[in-house]
């Protein structure tokens, strides 16, 4: 069933109080999603290799325990290793041939860590336990039913939106800007472990980043402060192409205080807090567009690592923002959209039970002029779902 309605809450951007956050690249949780992501996308492309089909499996039980290290002006060392747990289940035989999973995913976890993680070497600083085991056997036939389209393995609920408001754009911007290939060139001593939170106020932005600092460039605290005054004039330049914003401010590492030493500042022996600080685990990060918006309704559905031809936790989660940014995009007088899908266990994943679009139209438009368009299209990505599903074991869409 598809269903078109009228949004009536009041635009993002004219709340007088928006609050938006940004988990990047080295932060614990976003390390678990990106990681159970990318052996999902090890497996897939690995069971259409030997099966010609995506098997059962759902790797979205990950834990990154943190390790511990000593870090020093200068350098420091690893003392206890971080460790992680891949969870949760996976098919490892089927029609008399065996896949060596456990390779697989610590291969697949290795692989990611050494493309983006400068500092982590997936060899000495880290543990790998594998405790994917067999899914239950009802669960697992769903696999085993014709058709290109599989049913939904559960009765889940998945809510998108688009447009992002200027907020969610700076904020976003901002961490992939420190996290950029450019800015790591220019700035090494800068870790991958990056938080910014942007909290709006009317017209002006103010925003929170805590990024540390690589313990091997920082020669003593002093040091430290002059290297911080430095990126903290790089931010400020960097936030100025923000010009919806009556006025933005950076503020960077607030917990750091001179004359405490090694305890007044942010330090990291390899880039990200999981060295000692803090763990992470699946589906506590972003969401599937790449961030945490509390103006924005948000499901709980974990995505990342989720089967992506019948666990719906994943597939309706970045669909749902998919078919809101296509409604925008093709039809006229769309100021927000939201987009919410339900599932039923069973029925196939292109039939959920109801997917719905809420429309935010500009003043004179009426949702029944836009009505039977906004259905076609709806209807037009539901008929796509088996190319929409590849594309997504593939790994072409983030889902953090």
């Amino acid at each position: 069933m598809i269903v078109i309605e009228p949004f009536k809450g009041k635009p993002v951007t004219e709340q007088r109080v928006e609050i938006v956050e940004r988990k990047g690249t080295g932060h614990p949780d976003y390390l678990c999603d990106s990681m159970m992501e990318a052996v999902s996308i090890a497996l897939s492309r690995e069971y259409v290799k030997t099966f010609g089909a995506i098997l059962h499996h759902n790797i979205d039980k990950g834990l990154l325990a943190a390790g511990r290290v000593e870090k020093l002006f200068g350098g420091g060392s690893v003392l206890a290793p971080m460790e992680l747990i891949i969870g949760d289940r996976a098919t490892f035989e089927a029609g008399g041939k065996k896949v060596p999973v456990a390779d697989i995913a610590i291969d697949a976890v290795k692989a990611w860590l050494r493309k983006n993680m400068r500092f982590v070497d997936p060899e000495r600083h880290l543990r790998y336990r594998v405790v994917l085991a067999q899914g239950s056997e009802e669960l697992t036939d769903i696999f085993s039913r014709s058709g290109k389209v599989l049913g939904a393995n559960d009765t889940s609920a998945a809510v998108g939106y688009y447009p992002l408001s200027p907020t969610e754009e700076a904020v976003l911007s901002l961490e992939r800007y420190l996290n950029s290939k450019g800015f790591k060139s220019r700035y090494p001593e800068t870790g991958e472990d990056i938080k910014v939170m942007g909290l709006r106020t009317g017209r002006d932005l103010d925003l929170t980043v805590a990024m540390p600092l690589v313990s091997r460039f920082v020669w003593n605290e002093k040091n430290y402060f002059e290297r911080k005054e430095v990126l903290q004039k790089e931010m400020t330049r960097y936030v100025r192409r923000f010009e919806t914003f009556r006025k933005v401010l950076v503020h960077f590492n607030t917990l750091d205080e001179p004359g405490r030493g090694l305890n007044g500042v942010y330090l990291s022996l390899l880039g990200t807090s999981a060295e000692d600080a803090d763990s992470g685990q699946v589906g506590r990060g972003n969401r599937v567009n790449g961030l945490i918006s509390l103006n924005r309704p948000m499901g709980t559905e974990a995505a990342a690592g989720k089967n992506p031809v019948s666990h719906v936790g994943k597939i309706y989660n970045v669909l749902a923002h998919r078919i809101a940014k296509k409604l925008y995009e093709n039809i006229k007088g769309c100021r927000e959209v939201y987009v919410l899908m339900l599932s039923r266990i069973g029925t196939p994943i292109n039939e959920p039970q109801v997917a719905t679009a809420q429309v935010l139209l500009e003043k004179g438009r009426r949702v029944g002029d836009i009505a039977k368009k906004a259905e076609e299209i709806i209807g037009r990505e539901l008929g796509s779902m088996h190319k929409f599903c590849m594309e997504l074991s593939r790994g072409k869409y983030p889902i953090c």
